[in-house]
């Protein structure tokens, strides 16, 4: 068992009881899939097959091709033509890709920000994107053959009734979230920031 599904069963799993109060296990937050993708905008076979391998030797598991959903005329692509790869990963490589992220990954980028959340009617995850794919040391290794590997896109989708509870999932696994500001928040800082330009002595930008 990978300690990331050890410390969820035996500490987030009370945590998450004592905190959001919840009365039966099965309903208890967890995470649901992982999927990575890769868009190549292109068609050809041999950049398609150099992506699929680079995320089997990424996630141990084989992805599948992704094929366009509306003709690009610019780009030369027609409907239903494969343009990018993707993988689903399985339960017990999700905690694997989780740990890979976080010793890794991250460490590498350079004024990493935190992931981006996402929320749909059904769902609630976070995703990120890689730009850099050789930040993975498997590929590394072969850089003559990924040099040229397009960014990968990254979506965890998560079993969660509210926000907060997935906040607080993502903070017990120490995965940064973005900050996101709405645009009531992002006016009153621009005044005063601004307002802190008009005093004589006052620096700018750091409103809070």
């Amino acid at each position: 068992m990978h300690f990331l599904n050890y410390f969820y069963k035996k500490t987030l799993k009370f945590d998450f009881i004592h905190k959001f109060h919840y009365t039966h296990l099965k309903k208890l937050p967890k995470l649901k899939k992982v999927v990575l993708n890769v868009g190549c905008q292109t068609t050809e076979l041999k950049v398609l097959a150099t992506h699929l391998l680079a995320l089997e030797l990424v996630v141990k598991q084989k992805g599948i091709l992704t094929t366009s959903k509306q003709s690009n005329i610019l780009l030369k692509i027609r409907k239903g033509s494969p343009v990018g790869c993707s993988v689903r990963l399985k339960k017990g490589l999700v905690w694997h890709f989780f740990s890979k992220t976080f010793t890794e990954i991250f460490p590498k980028i350079k004024s990493f920000e935190g992931t981006t959340s996402i929320q749909k009617i059904k769902s609630t995850g976070i995703s990120f994107t890689i730009k850099n794919s050789l930040n993975f040391s498997e590929l590394t290794e072969h850089y003559h053959l990924f040099s040229n590997l397009s960014k990968l896109n990254v979506s965890i989708a998560m079993d969660v009734t509210t926000k907060e509870e997935m906040i607080f999932l993502m903070n017990s696994l120490q995965l940064v979230l973005k900050k996101q500001l709405s645009k009531a928040n992002i006016t009153q800082l621009v005044e005063c920031n601004l307002a802190k330009v008009k005093v004589k002595g006052s620096s700018p930008f750091i409103c809070s």
